[in-house]
């Protein structure tokens, strides 16, 4: 495999400006808070109109459809590659929520190019990670470590998209190996990609073992077996490189073979518990900005700082979904390594919530925005960069169908052996700088029944009760924590009598709302367990305000019947909205400082 940066990235180098400086131990450190703030201090002041990778320099690539070359060269200089290389192969991951957070501060600036250089290359590696052997192992962690890209060339179940329903086939030669066929014609990277992972077809009938997975090097490729289309332009991540592969009676070696053949499915499956917690957990960076787009908006020509009082209600809701977004992405990302067996019910509750949630509030902070919205220049430009696009960052890895498949089948079994019954889960599955183990890609199943999550709810409801003397805001907070168990006891009793067949359930109409509204109640689950573990921090997060904010929103949106939001909850909250953007904090549950 070719184990060399594309000829583009070392062009790009030359205008860059000089290199990052190596990182010191301390910025090499597990827990990659100082990553995240090392690269946020390198890519600066994104409205400063004179740096090489703000928001003039991005929107200007985005509008000519090209790669943002010097940002590119930037992330090379400081090796963002390694942190998709496990910490025993040379690189630095090792905790997906410290992944999702060392990527931050790229995704705050352009969500296209946090994709199109950064974590694409994981969903790729992730299969080689978790079954390939010791030497395709290595060989993609030095591709990586090197600066090259891996992209990923997926079949159907997996993406759930109408556009790319094309897939690959590879057909066993007499000889052994493989002749690969097939055509994909919107693939992220495709035309400048070091390294393929192809989930094809090795069955010619369907069922779990029909795909396995293949590690290619488009270099070592016969000529003629590829051919590589030409570029797609798509509404959004317009700077992104989407193009086409053609495979066309193309040998390759059995050596190319990542596990075993069959395994395809039940990679892809255990590989996508991951990505569904990343990308939200990265995406909802980008609407960080967005919020903070709308935010000086509000306050601009304002001489007390103050946003109009019609904009208080839409400035504080964000600010609490995005908490609450944040909240369910983080604990999301914590179960894969805490929880590796039943990570994949909160993986797939993340994926179906966040999207839905983030997109009501890109729209809300519109009517806030007004003209500004469609401002391109280098303060607003960015909003509808992000509106743009945010559809086109979850193509291939967000189709709600492909969560519900997950979710809908265990709807029964969960109400009846788990709800209500599980315990508890560990107290450090929300203690946000608490250590866990490092991620191990062979050690996630999609056989585990514990819903951790629910158990929470229930414990933290009940520990509520007796607060509820202590102020108006403890007995709001106290009443949703109930609402919420209600919820779960009304979808106990109409989960339980689905029917048992997995494939009638999935028939059955009812089963796909039910799982629209227990994501909901999950992702209540997860705001109340970060909050609580706040507990005893003089923190913002430790304040009950926010909670019942979002609470409050969440069960407006699933329809529960949940209390009036008291008048003093709104107010502390559009404050903290007000006081971290004047302070350069950013806006999730971490609030650290930003550039600019």
């Amino acid at each position: 495999m070719n184990t060399t940066p594309t000829a583009d990235a070392r062009a790009a180098a030359d205008t860059a400006g000089p290199p990052a400086p190596p990182l010191d131990a301390a910025e090499d450190s597990p827990h990659g808070v100082e990553r995240a703030a090392r690269l946020e201090r390198l890519l600066g002041d994104p409205c400063d109109p004179h740096n090489p990778h703000g928001y003039r320099a991005l929107l200007d690539a985005d509008a000519q459809r090209r790669v943002p070359e010097a940002t590119e060269a930037l992330l090379t200089d400081v090796r963002l590659g390694a942190e998709f290389v496990p910490r025993d192969l040379g690189g630095r991951l090792a905790r997906p929520d410290v992944l999702a957070r060392a990527l931050r501060p790229v995704f705050r600036r352009d969500v296209a190019l946090g994709f199109g250089y950064g974590i694409t290359s994981l969903f790729g590696a992730s299969a080689v990670w978790a079954a390939g052997d010791e030497r395709r192992r290595a060989d993609t962690a030095r591709l990586l470590l090197s600066g090259g890209r891996v992209t990923i060339l997926h079949h159907e179940l997996a993406h759930a998209n109408a556009i790319l329903r094309d897939e690959f086939t590879a057909r066993s030669a007499p000889g052994g190996g493989f002749v690969l066929g097939g055509r994909k014609d919107v693939v992220i990277n495709a035309d400048r990609a070091d390294g393929f992972v192809m989930y094809a077809r090795t069955a010619t009938s369907a069922g779990p073992r029909s795909h396995s997975v293949l590690l290619l090097d488009p270099e070592r490729l016969p000529p003629g077996g590829l051919r590589r289309l030409p570029r797609v332009p798509t509404h959004g991540m317009r700077g992104s490189r989407f193009a086409g592969l053609e495979f066309t009676d193309c040998p390759v070696p059995a050596g190319t073979l990542v596990g075993d053949v069959g395994d395809g499915v039940q990679l892809a499956l255990r590989t996508f518990m991951v990505n569904r917690c990343l990308i939200p957990g990265t995406v909802v960076a980008g609407v960080d900005s967005a919020l903070r787009f709308a935010v000086r908006a509000a306050t601009a020509g304002r001489p007390t700082g103050q946003p109009a009082r019609r904009h208080h209600a839409v400035l504080a809701g964000v600010f609490a979904d995005l908490l609450a977004c944040d909240s369910m992405a983080v604990t999301g990302l914590r179960a894969l390594s805490l929880l590796p067996d039943s990570a994949h019910l909160v993986a797939a509750a993340v994926k179906l919530t966040m999207p839905d949630l983030l997109r009501e509030d890109l729209e809300e902070l519109a009517t806030v925005l007004g003209a500004h919205g469609y401002d391109p220049g280098p303060l607003y430009g960015g909003f509808q960069k992000l509106v743009r696009d945010l559809p086109v960052a979850g193509l291939g890895h967000a189709g709600s169908a492909a969560c519900q498949a997950v979710l809908v089948p265990r709807l029964r079994a969960l109400a009846r052996r788990s709800w209500f019954s599980d315990e508890e889960p560990t107290a450090r599955l929300f203690l946000l700088s608490a250590p866990v183990p490092p991620l191990d890609y062979r050690k996630l199943s999609l056989s585990g029944g514990d819903d951790v999550l629910t158990a929470s709810l229930v414990g933290t409801a009940e520990r509520l009760g007796p607060l509820r003397g202590h102020g108006p805001l403890w007995a709001a907070l106290a009443d949703l924590a109930d609402a919420f168990v209600q919820e779960m006891r009304a979808l106990r009793e109409q989960c339980a009598a689905l029917p048992e067949s997995a494939q009638a359930t999935l028939a059955d109409p009812r089963a796909c709302t039910l799982a629209d509204r227990y994501v909901l109640v999950l992702a209540a689950a997860a705001c109340l367990g970060v909050w609580e573990g706040q507990d005893g921090m003089d923190s913002f997060l430790a304040q009950p305000e926010w909670v019942v904010l979002a609470l409050t929103r969440i069960g407006r949106r699933l329809g529960a019947r949940v209390p009036e939001l008291p008048d003093t909850a709104t107010g502390p909250v559009l404050d903290e909205v007000l006081l971290r953007y004047r302070e350069g904090r950013s806006f999730d549950v971490y609030d650290t400082r930003i550039a600019g």
